[in-house]
């Protein structure tokens, strides 16, 4: 096996260790920390990104794998047909090499191919997974459970791990924006009050200026 195959098959079995762990069993609490984690981390967003090309790549390989067992199936259905090169090169040797290159096409058709496919369960788990625990804590909210979204920052009360940074970024924004109105206001406040000092509110003359 060279050093890519060998390399899709380390991918491949991570991908299974991975889904194994995505759907064993653990408490609501714990599984609702891990795919925060999973969700907000920057570093696993970076390899998300890294992963996706990776398996662009695996997709190459998948069809230059298909290409390669169709030529070989090609071959083999023309030596069979032509009865003047079927004996010599379906017989000793040459069958061998034949039959070995087809098992090496086809292997690796199937590993690049359980790859490809496997890494689409894994982003549907994934995603399934997600849509899960906000379904459980809205039902636990409706249910008067107080202690949902404590421990995690309110995250009981955003809906959806994956939003939680931006709704904290817009939050700030707001906060600016408020601050800015206020000043604003306080400025125009000052200004109101400065020419209600100059205005008399009785005859409406001018006072004068101490």
């Amino acid at each position: 096996m060279t050093l890519y195959y060998s390399l899709v098959f380390i991918l491949l079995v991570f991908e299974m260790v991975l889904f194994m762990s995505l759907i064993v069993p653990m408490p609501f609490t714990w599984k609702r920390k891990l795919f925060t984690f999973l969700a907000e981390n920057p570093l696993i967003a970076k390899l998300q990104y890294g992963m996706k090309i990776t398996f662009i790549f695996i997709l190459i390989l998948f069809i230059d794998s298909v290409n390669r067992v169709y030529r070989v199936q090609v071959e083999l259905a023309a030596a069979s047909k032509n009865p003047n090169i079927a004996a010599p090169a379906l017989g000793g040797t040459e069958r061998m090499e034949v039959q070995a290159r087809k098992f090496y096409s086809q292997r690796n058709m199937y590993l690049c191919g359980f790859t490809l496919f496997l890494s689409l369960i894994l982003n549907r788990t994934y995603v399934m997974i997600l849509d899960v625990l906000r379904l459980e804590e809205e039902v636990k909210r409706y249910r008067g459970d107080k202690d949902v979204g404590k421990n995690d920052a309110g995250l009981g009360k955003a809906g959806n791990i994956g939003e939680i940074s931006s709704l904290k970024r817009e939050l700030e924004k707001k906060d600016r924006d408020i601050e800015a109105l206020k000043k604003q206001s306080q400025g125009l406040t000052d200004e109101y009050n400065r020419l209600g000092d100059q205005v008399s509110p009785a005859d409406g003359t001018p006072r004068k200026d101490r």
